[in-house]
């Protein structure tokens, strides 16, 4: 007899028990297969494109692989999407609206808040959970996002990784960004990798496309039937922006004639092609403060030439994803299989402006958004211009750009109005939606990223169910869009929608949409919506607010309404609230011994050792002999860092700030047991000054220099050596990555107390103040 902790061992076997194999008979369970001729799914999401960015939306780009795509399917030209990282993914792979998700912004974030849960949880299934429930393959490469980084570190639980959300393998970077060339922390399915270097000509975005063809090849060696959903996220064309040379020289020269030029250009051809009706009009520039672009014109010879060869390297990284993606269909022909696979290619969010106005060299400083930068901080560091794109720079191009890689709309990534969410779509299955002689391929009705995953589930013949694992699942709140693919007179499925990031809102109601470009501090309140017509205004030039303050009335309280149904509250506010972290990562600032040997540490682990604060570093040599030499600690790569190490019988430490490369030297290191300690100073504007110890003797020093803060350093803590991406280029085409030669015991970080300017600090001041107060 059965009980709740012990199951009767023959309790729903269909055979027959008996007690020889001559008496019984036996039975085999189900196999767990997809429906029959199940398409394969590949989805393509690409980082921060804008909707102009390919040939089948309107660019010069060379993209060959992509326009083939587009001519045996679908382009959607009023796709729209969540303008930030992280949101869009989850509202992709769940069919979710982000805030119920928990991702109201990039997951980066922990202030403690449901919207900023930064995990899908359990009673969330994913596309690829529920395709890999109906028997499906599934596989995950590139850009993840979906990891808070405090849970990105090799002692985490690991229950919001790729393989705990339903795939069966992972290869990639589960944070936002990299570097293409040396990227700063590789993922293989549950585990971070062990990698000192990498190879001469090593790019990314080839390797994450030679790890997706061969997961492919893997399971047709293996099962000839099985079909199987690859994820392809690249961390391209998210900044910091970096191409082959081979690919880069393919568009030297392509965009000297200026963003107003190409923009225009464009912009015909989105007309031409039928993306838009022919009375469309194009805005003017981006005027509005912080988001303007001046003419290109007015710019000098060197500035034009320096911004040009910024746009270059971006349609070089362009060009070389078309290229790989080619390299994967010709995989699929080459199986017979390309027909009968369902491919989506698209954008997380549109086109960005955070490289600012002039652009940047130093891609780290640019980022940073500190409230009280010195007046001597610098967002761009000086670099010759044939480094640009190469690994030796991490690089951005100028907002104006970005305006034009949104071509034909208005604003970038992180703002509601169209520029930040509305991307390139293209879907294609042969197979299954064959497209009549008399259909262009063009739908301009409206849907949304959540729309993506019901959609591929029916494709694929898979029902979603409304429990999973014994629990409610939660409802979607995307609708299948299968009806537009299939007919082109089909109405929208997704009459209106809500978004909402930073504080920015829109809402979208059947052509109607409500939107803000909120202002930080700003109230939140009826004076910053505009209203436009998208039937007749789908560039949202014409502000209708003050025609229709009745449909402005009504659409914002379908906002509010939205937002308390979904999670969206409490918005942002000029509180620094953001800044806030779990009080449990207290315990990451205590001091930490490294033992010669230890794996990299990864980058938010390492960074909580010395952001905002001063700190030590003490260096144990066990035995330092005349000719040892090489690195003793390294935290950083290319964009900003530091590393003590010793040459030629001296000591140095080199400080890479953002860039621009500080070395100071500490005298000969005498051979024995000896005792460095690093020992830096947080100052008055967000600076250190350094000291070098040897033995308790103070022998060197520099400073004050800028902390590095935000994303910087990227790479976390080597112990022994400087991995990967080095910090001073020099020592590393002396000495590759420079192990040290010596016997090191250990690396102990001694974390001080935070400066007066550490943002959680300040956010944690004004709260306490607030409370007093009421």
């Amino acid at each position: 007899m059965s009980t709740p902790h012990r199951r009767d061992p023959y309790e729903g076997f269909t055979g027959t028990i008996g007690r020889t194999f001559r008496e019984s008979e036996p039975a085999w369970p189900t196999p767990n297969r997809a429906p029959a001729k199940a398409p394969n799914i590949v989805v393509v999401l690409i980082d921060d494109m804008g909707y102009s960015d390919i040939g089948p939306f309107g660019s010069e780009i060379p993209t060959p692989t992509l326009d083939a795509i587009a001519e045996r399917g679908v382009r959607l030209a009023n796709y729209h999407t969540v303008p930030l990282c992280s949101p869009a993914r989850a509202a992709l792979l769940t069919g979710l609206n982000p805030h119920r998700v928990g991702y109201s912004t990039v997951a980066d974030s922990d202030p403690g808040f449901p919207g900023y849960g930064m995990e899908v949880a359990g009673d969330i299934p994913t596309l690829a959970e529920l395709l890999h429930d109906s028997g499906y393959a599934t596989y995950a490469v590139g850009k993840w996002h979906l990891t808070r980084e405090s849970a990105s570190n090799a002692a985490d639980g690991r229950r919001n990784w790729p393989l705990q959300k339903g795939f069966d393998q992972y290869y990639g970077v589960l944070e936002g960004l990299t570097s293409l060339f040396h990227p700063h922390q590789l993922v293989r399915d549950n585990s971070p990798l062990a990698i000192d270097e990498f190879p001469d000509g090593y790019y990314y975005t080839d390797d994450i496309t030679d790890q997706a063809i061969s997961m492919v090849k893997s399971l047709r060696a293996h099962d000839q039937d099985k079909p199987f959903f690859l994820y392809l996220a690249h961390n391209a064309v998210h900044g910091p922006l970096q191409a082959k040379p081979e690919d880069l020289a393919r568009h030297r020269g392509r965009y000297d004639g200026g963003w107003d030029c190409l923009r225009e250009d464009r912009f015909t051809r989105q007309i031409t092609s039928g993306l838009f009706p022919a009375d469309t009009e194009l805005p003017p520039r981006n005027w509005e403060l912080a988001y303007d672009v001046g003419p290109w014109s007015t710019l000098t010879d060197v500035r034009k030439k320096l911004y040009a060869r910024y746009m270059e390297v971006y349609a070089a990284m362009v060009d070389n994803v078309d290229q790989n993606l080619g390299r994967l269909t010709a995989t699929l022909e080459a199986l017979g299989e390309l027909d009968n696979t369902v491919i989506v290619f698209t954008s997380d969010n549109g086109g960005t402006g955070e490289g600012g106005p002039e652009g940047t060299r130093s891609y780290f400083s640019r980022l940073v958004q500190h409230p009280n930068l010195p007046d001597d901080w610098t967002p761009d560091v000086e670099r010759e211009i044939d480094l640009i794109g190469t690994p030796q720079s991490l690089v951005h191009y100028p907002r104006g750009w970005g305006m034009a890689s949104n071509t034909p709309f208005r604003f970038y990534k992180g703002q509601t109005y169209a520029g930040g969410v509305r991307v390139p779509f293209i879907l294609s299955w042969p197979a299954g939606l064959p497209r009549a002689e008399t259909d262009n391929g063009i739908r301009r009705q409206y849907q949304y990223v959540t729309d993506l995953t019901p959609t591929l589930l029916e494709l694929a013949g898979v029902e979603r169910p409304p429990e999973r694992n014994g629990r409610p699942v939660q409802e979607l709140d995307g609708v299948t869009f299968t009806s537009v693919l299939r007919d082109q007179g089909s109405a929208s499925t997704h009459p209106e929608q809500y978004c909402e990031t930073s504080g920015n809102r829109s809402y979208y109601r059947e052509g109607w949409k409500l939107v803000t470009l909120h202002r930080l501090n700003a109230p939140y309140d009826d004076s910053e919506w505009a209203l436009y017509d998208l039937s007749t205004d789908p560039t949202e030039i014409h502000n209708l607010s003050r025609e229709h303050p009745g449909i402005v009335r009504e659409l914002a309280e379908a906002w509010e309404a939205a937002a308390w149904r979904n999670g969206v509250f409490p918005l942002p506010d000029g509180s620094g609230a953001t800044a806030l972290r779990n009080p449990d990562e207290a315990r990451l600032r205590r001091p930490l011994t490294l033992l010669a040997g230890t794996p990299e540490l990864e980058r938010y682990r390492s960074s909580r050792l010395i952001s905002f604060r001063s700190f030590d570093i003490e260096v144990r040599l066990t035995e330092h002999a005349p000719d040892s030499q090489g690195v003793l600690v390294s935290h950083g790569d290319q964009g900003g860092g530091y590393s003590l190490y010793i040459e030629d019988g001296r000591l140095h430490l080199a400080y890479n700030e953002y860039g621009d490369l500080h070395i100071a030297s500490a005298g000969p290191i005498a051979p024995g047991p000896r005792t460095i300690t690093l020992r830096a100073t947080a100052v008055a504007d967000l600076k250190w000054e350094f000291r070098l110890l040897v033995d308790g003797i103070e022998t060197g020093g520099l400073g004050p220099v800028h902390q590095l803060i935000g994303m910087a350093p990227l790479q976390g803590i080597s112990v022994g050596i400087d991995r990967k991406s080095p910090v001073s280029w020099p020592l590393y085409e002396r000495h590759r990555t420079f192990p040290y030669t010596g016997t090191l015991h250990s690396v102990t970080y001694t974390p001080g107390d935070p400066a007066p300017y550490d943002p959680e600090t300040v956010a944690k001041a004004l709260r306490e103040a607030a409370a007093a107060f009421e």
